[in-house]
């Protein structure tokens, strides 16, 4: 799949304010800096259409973003550490909830660092996301940052917590664009 298009249509904190529904939309959350906007920058070919920053919970709304004048990225805040008032960061997981539980048809995105074990944050998302049976799939990300061998030992460390097969999960560097054109074939695959 090729994106030659894609363009920021607004940010929206409650269901009313989402954009026009479209066929599909593709969600992406994880913890406060796991690479979530730097993910869609880089599938999207463009540096600055979802803004990044190396402080954590910087992304404080749910952005939408129109691919190819057919579907939607959708950003999400991040979960997990953010040196941001606690009311607000329990706000953010309404707000993430919120959508996640929309009648909208989406998949999500489940963004982990391959450079961490899984956190209890993130085990009771993939947990939370099973109970409500919505679909979803995980991207290990940031894989730039490890050789061959450290992957390997750290995917050990991480199957401890949560069952995956290789096959049934994305690696993802935004870095080297790596597993960008996997990423992109499966979403051509349905949209």
């Amino acid at each position: 799949m090729e994106i030659k298009r894609a363009d920021f249509v607004k940010s929206a904190v409650y269901s009313k304010d989402y954009p026009e529904k479209t066929k599909i939309e593709l969600a992406f959350v994880g913890k406060s800096n796991v690479g979530k906007s730097s993910l869609i920058n880089s599938l999207t070919n463009r540096r600055k259409l979802a803004k990044t920053s190396k402080t954590p919970g910087r992304t404080q709304l749910i952005n939408f973003f129109l691919i190819n004048n057919e579907f939607h990225f959708v950003d999400l805040p991040g979960y997990g550490f953010a040196k941001i008032a606690k009311v607000i960061k329990d706000t953010w997981g309404k707000i993430i909830e919120d959508y996640l539980t929309s009648e909208r048809n989406k998949l999500v995105f489940v963004l982990l660092d391959i450079r961490r074990t899984l956190s209890e944050e993130d085990a009771n998302l993939l947990r939370w996301l099973e109970h409500y049976d919505i679909d979803y799939k995980i991207i290990f990300t940031k894989t730039d940052k490890l050789s061959n061998n450290e992957r390997f030992r750290q995917l050990k460390k991480i199957r401890e917590k949560m069952e995956f097969s290789n096959e049934d999960v994305f690696f993802y560097s935004s870095v080297t664009r790596e597993g960008r054109d996997k990423l992109l074939e499966f979403i051509e695959s349905i949209k």
